[in-house]
């Protein structure tokens, strides 16, 4: 019986700035899926792959470390605050935190804790800010403030500094609160940072870390990264139970296991972040360059771009024109700001037909 030939539904060379999610899968991920895929295997994660990446986990952040893939990072979020929490525990976040914005209410409705947002002008929580939320411990009417939650990067774009999450540690661990990290964009961060990813984790007092994978090549998959099993009700032993309740519990784990092993085991998450930011960072300087020369009206930033993202506010009505040839979102509709996102498989040409679209509109706009 002949197979039939895949079809392909889609347009593949549409390029989009929209998200890092829009990219394909990278090609050496594809091939560790490939390459997991023949016979049997046990399954929900009593696998081979599943025990070499532990061994891949422990290599990357060091001795002690436990690693449990999830199917998306929202998932990953809910079952690393779940295990950090008791019923009554609360997360003192960036009120533009991925948890607080952009997972449906997931951690407040399936994982039954509370966030505490905090304002920020540029995504980053500090010592002074968690503050402003990190406080009623004792009073049964506050749900007790026992978790920090940082992104790196940030939902903006911005990029802590190892010295900077080490503060934040620091000061959560003082007070009896845990630190999370949700790392749905770390190698980003390494790659602006030029550092280990240990460097900004485990060594800057981490507790768990939830270890993204998508956004960088992978099909689907992320994994909790517990760090400081102290940290965790019930130890590290609890993560399974949690995570299977919280219904992320792949029963072919070797897919998830094998694409992080091809991702974190050498160089390739680096390399895929490496690209992505350079590609932001051209975009950026190309846009600079027309502002200083009077050529972009109505063209101004609104953030630093530190990795992958570059935060823009246009004049009305041409982000919807620009959206006619290249998919974007806008962030702040009411002020006309638009995120601008790169991805591992930006390329240079990519960046200047989207300068040349972005010129040529913010020149109709004038004219009009």
């Amino acid at each position: 019986m002949t197979t039939p030939s895949p079809t392909s539904l889609h347009d593949a060379t549409l390029r989009a700035f929209a998200s890092d999610n829009y990219s394909g899968i990278h090609p050496e991920v594809l091939a560790a899926i490939a390459a997991a895929n023949d016979g049997h295997q046990v399954a929900y994660g009593e696998d081979v792959y599943s025990a070499r990446l532990t061994e891949v986990a422990v290599d990357v952040f060091g001795e002690g470390t436990r690693i449990f893939p999830t199917f998306n990072g929202t998932g990953a979020n809910v079952v690393a605050l779940q295990a950090l929490l008791p019923r009554w525990g609360a997360v003192v976040c960036a009120t533009t935190a991925h948890i607080n914005v952009d997972e449906g209410g997931a951690p407040e409705r399936m994982g039954g804790l509370k966030l505490l947002g905090v304002e920020t002008p540029d995504g980053k929580l500090t010592p002074e800010l968690v503050d402003k939320e990190a406080w009623g411990w004792g009073d049964e009417h506050r749900a007790q403030p026992l978790v920090v939650s940082i992104t790196q990067t940030t939902e903006l774009g911005t990029c802590y500094t190892p010295q900077e999450i080490r503060a934040l540690a620091d000061h959560a661990h003082e007070r009896g609160m845990s630190l999370h990290l949700d790392g749905a964009r770390l190698s980003n961060a390494a790659a602006t940072l030029g550092v280990p990813l240990r460097a900004f984790t485990r060594d800057a007092g981490v507790d768990v870390l939830s270890l993204g994978g998508t956004k960088n090549g992978m099909m689907l998959g992320e994994a909790v990264v517990v760090l400081n099993e102290d940290a965790i009700l019930g130890g590290a032993a609890a993560l399974p139970y949690v995570r299977k309740l919280s219904m992320q519990l792949a029963s072919k784990m070797r897919f998830i296991a094998a694409q992080l092993i091809a991702l974190y085991s050498g160089d390739l998450y680096l390399r895929n972040a490496t690209q992505a930011n350079a590609m932001a960072r051209r975009l950026r300087a190309a846009l600079e360059d027309g502002v200083a020369a009077g050529e972009l009206p109505g063209l101004a930033f609104t953030q630093d771009t530190q990795a992958n993202a570059v935060f823009a506010t246009l004049p009305v009505g041409v982000a919807d024109r620009l959206r006619e040839q290249f998919r974007f979102y806008d962030w702040d509709a009411a002020r006309s700001e638009v995120r601008w996102m790169a991805s591992y498989d930006t390329t240079e040409a990519d960046i200047d037909a989207f300068v040349v679209a972005i010129r040529s509109e913010l020149a109709r706009a004038q004219e009009a």
